[in-house]
């Protein structure tokens, strides 16, 4: 079970939102390379990262503060003789020029949400040129599918959705309950559960983790293929902490060593 700091971007801060508000944003830093480093040193072994703003203008507008991250990665690396983390990206991101860029700058994942849902031939030409690098980000409430930064509620079904996405070749599946996300009420495993059950490929949690008990319940169906949880308010405001949960995630899941960080 890989624990995901998520870093969230809003004109150039590092923020955390309420059921996905944008008037409900709270900082937590405006120094985005600075947070990146900081979660490096709680032993993340992977960065999860959203240009809101981009999100909801359907462009990138936060460029500048995920260059920042990268560098601060890269450094990181150096410094500690480690191997960089990967880092994935949503939010805005409509082309296969963007996605080149994003990638040559040193991403290694991207994250397509409401494009894959409006235009899913633009997802299947992205998973085509960019193998393994696609990875679909779908947010729903009560099972329907969200789009333009949660704004507007599909008639998709998730289970549906995440069938023929993965049909197209995309690496992993990102589920996040709206509902949830940032009310660290819990995440919603049930929902979870039953589209990773409906896959091959992984599926990764988002929204409503709040402490130690919800990674050990993930835990407890790593099995049924739910192979990574992002992490947001909780580790923020300390109600886990990331180090700690990834021990002991590692313990319940017998890990005696650290997991490969390339791969889910």
């Amino acid at each position: 079970m890989l624990l995901i700091p998520a870093i969230d971007l809003k004109d150039g801060h590092c923020v955390r939102l309420k059921q996905g508000d944008m008037d409900q944003a709270t900082v937590f830093s405006d120094d985005p390379g600075e947070m990146a480093r900081h979660w490096l040193a709680q032993g993340a072994r992977r960065l999860h990262l959203v240009d809101l703003n981009g999100a909801f203008a359907g462009k990138p507008k936060n460029e500048a503060a995920v260059k920042a991250i990268i560098q601060a990665v890269r450094n990181f690396a150096v410094e500690n003789d480690v191997e960089e983390v990967p880092i994935q990206l949503g939010g805005g991101i409509r082309d296969l020029d963007t996605i080149e860029r994003y990638l040559d700058g040193g991403l290694s994942y991207i994250i397509i949400g409401t494009a894959a849902v409006k235009n899913p031939g633009f997802l299947h030409d992205a998973c085509s040129a960019f193998p393994g690098q696609i990875i679909v980000g779908l947010d729903a409430k009560d099972g329907k599918v969200a789009t333009d930064g949660w704004s507007k509620l599909s008639g998709h079904e998730v289970v549906d959705l995440a069938r023929k996405f993965e049909d197209y070749g995309c690496e992993a599946i990102i589920y996040t309950d709206i509902g949830r996300d940032g009310m660290m009420g819990g995440v919603n495993i049930e929902a979870t559960v039953r589209l990773a059950r409906s896959m091959t490929i992984p599926v990764i949690a988002s929204g409503g983790v709040h402490d130690i008990r919800d990674v050990e319940a993930l835990c407890e169906v790593e099995d049924e293929g739910i192979e990574g949880v992002i992490c947001g308010r909780s580790i923020y405001e300390g109600t886990l902490d990331l180090r700690n949960a990834q021990a002991r995630a590692d313990e319940l899941n017998g890990y005696e060593q650290e997991p490969e960080t390339d791969n889910l």
